[in-house]
């Protein structure tokens, strides 16, 4: 089956996902399209050469570590004019290279709008559809409210009247909505084949932030040796070392990890939850989908969630990481598994409905 897959370009998380999805299709056989913008183009064209296009995406400005609404919504219309015209000389080029007869959509506009257009089945697989096609069973404080409101909304405005939704999650909550599955996060090979231990190291990762002052307060933890991704540096601060990107570096630092320290992204918490790492999550604030990942972390009894990154924070978490490690024994999942044989199911039905016709 031909299949148009799109991506989003604001961050890794989505293009790392989607990279193992993609894998699979293509070793089912099907012929595979992938558009993405910024550097998960530039990942994903390294990894599926001749396979991915580029189109131009809308990403998140930030002030103050939170995501700013009006500086997006400025960033937005500023570059629109200019990213509509490439986006639809893509459109008219993938009509003369390539016959879509399904579109997967990793929370992408793009290729929502191409399927709309050509009326194509559209199979929606993401983590942010649990916010809207689900029952939370967390309270809800009354700042996150407008939060949450405002994340309702994007979602049901993103990928709408889709054939199914494929929804990623390391918590389990009861569906609210027709043709919407839960499954567990997609966890890339080199997660899966990592052997994890309990080395003496914390792992910290921190991104979209410019929090001068981690450092000098981990160095506040004297008896702790932290490794700090993030800042993209090789730094030795004593018991804190700042570690430049390197997927395979990375990868052992988190195996190795005894607890991990971080926002409240989906995928490197999904990642900790896999290799039973204890995690502190600090969500970015104004991003509902983190602060309900960090919840969840916390009321599953996987470690702790706060709205600062302080030295006491991290104390009081470290503290308890037996607790942590106890409950996180009780996760587990089959790999990809459980995504792949409901994918498969899915394609094959459409599969069968088009020779039918």
């Amino acid at each position: 089956m031909n299949i148009l897959y799109g991506v989003p370009g604001e961050g890794l998380g989505h293009a790392t996902r989607s990279k193992v999805v993609i894998g699979h299709l293509l070793s089912q056989g099907h012929n595979v399209c992938v558009v993405s913008s910024a550097r998960a183009y530039q990942m994903l064209a390294t990894n599926f050469p001749g396979r991915v296009h580029e189109i131009r995406g809308f990403h998140l400005a930030y002030r103050n570590l939170a995501v700013s609404k009006s500086r997006t919504a400025a960033l937005t219309l500023r570059t629109a004019p200019e990213k509509l015209r490439v986006n639809f000389a893509k459109y008219r080029e993938l009509l003369c290279d390539f016959t879509p007869e399904l579109v997967i959509s990793d929370f992408e506009s793009f290729s929502y709008f191409f399927a709309r257009w050509r009326r194509l089945p559209l199979i929606s697989i993401d983590n942010m559809q649990i916010i809207s096609r689900s029952q939370l069973d967390i309270v809800v404080p009354r700042a996150e409210r407008g939060n949450l409101n405002l994340a309702r909304q994007i979602v049901r405005a993103k990928l709408p009247r889709s054939r199914h939704y494929l929804v990623t999650t390391f918590f389990q909550l009861p569906v609210s909505k027709a043709n919407t599955t839960l499954v567990p996060p997609i966890i890339r090979p080199e997660i899966l084949a990592a052997q994890p231990t309990t080395g003496e190291h914390v792992l910290v990762y921190q991104s979209a932030t410019n929090q001068k002052d981690l450092v000098p307060m981990l160095q506040q933890l004297p008896s702790q040796q932290f490794r700090v991704y993030g800042f993209n540096k090789e730094e030795s601060h004593g018991n804190v070392q700042l570690r430049a990107f390197s997927e395979q570096g990375f990868i052992e630092d988190l195996a190795s990890a005894r607890a991990v320290i971080t926002n409240g992204g989906f995928s490197l918490i999904s990642e900790a939850v896999y290799l039973h790492k204890p995690i502190c999550a600090i969500p970015i604030p104004a991003q509902f989908e983190q602060f309900l990942n960090a919840a969840q972390v916390e009321k599953l009894g996987y470690g702790r969630h706060f709205d600062a990154l302080t030295a006491d924070n991290v104390k009081a978490f470290l503290y308890d990481l037996a607790g942590y490690e106890q409950a996180l024994l009780g996760y587990s999942q089959p790999g990809n598994e459980t995504l792949f044989q409901h994918l498969d199911g899915l394609v094959r039905e459409l599969e069968t409905v088009s020779v039918a016709s």
